[in-house]
């Protein structure tokens, strides 16, 4: 693609290295910045560099926050005893979009998969384990995508909870195997949770 200015050269090849942005797309959004005020474009990027620089990740569920806990976690009316654990924020604002979930979570950060070269000690595993002993949890749900990788991670953290009183659940099956939780609809989730299994029941069947 030749460009006439190496600066909007540039600014192309920043936004193509967006995921799901190509070339084309890329061009399409600088050449529409380039329309807009100078004061708002300086704007937006002061507020994604500002996004970067001051984001923070909840000391208690790793979940995305403006402080040392999020919103969540903070809220006296979410069920304190019932954390829903997925591979990533993607999930938790998945979750929360079918407003049928009233506890708090937990963000493994991604799922075992040794393929990929990535192991239980990557993940945020261990302080989950800490989390449930130390807060007296009564059930924990496995909302992960339902695939192999999947269910070694809902394998391995179960193994470690034993023994435990913890009541341990999974999502139901109506999201497809091999899918992920980010693209189902609102009321096929809503579903999976409301009718979530008991881990034995789901890695047995």
């Amino acid at each position: 693609m030749q460009l006439p200015s190496s600066l909007l050269e540039n600014a192309v090849a920043e936004f193509a290295k967006l995921p799901g942005v190509g070339k084309k797309t890329a061009l399409r959004l600088v050449l529409h910045l380039l329309k807009q005020d100078v004061n708002d474009v300086q704007h937006f990027s002061e507020t994604i560099a500002k996004m970067r620089a001051e984001i923070k990740f909840c000391s208690r569920c790793c979940n995305i926050s403006d402080g040392d806990i999020c919103s969540i976690c903070a809220n006296s009316l979410r069920n304190q005893r019932t954390i829903c654990v997925v591979e990533n924020i993607r999930d938790v604002i998945a979750i929360e979009s079918t407003q049928q979930y009233s506890g708090t979570y937990h963000v493994l950060g991604g799922i075992i998969s040794p393929l990929d070269g990535i192991g239980p000690d990557q993940l945020n595993i261990e302080s989950l384990i800490q989390r449930i002993q130390k807060e007296g949890t009564e059930e924990l749900i496995f909302a992960l995508n339902p695939n192999i990788q999947g269910d070694t991670t809902i394998y391995y953290i179960q193994k470690k909870l034993q023994p435990s009183a913890c009541n341990i659940t999974t999502i139901a099956r109506g999201i497809a195997f091999g899918g992920e939780l980010e693209y189902a609809d609102e009321m096929t989730l809503a579903r999976s949770i409301a009718n979530r299994l008991p881990v034995q029941q789901y890695v047995k069947g």
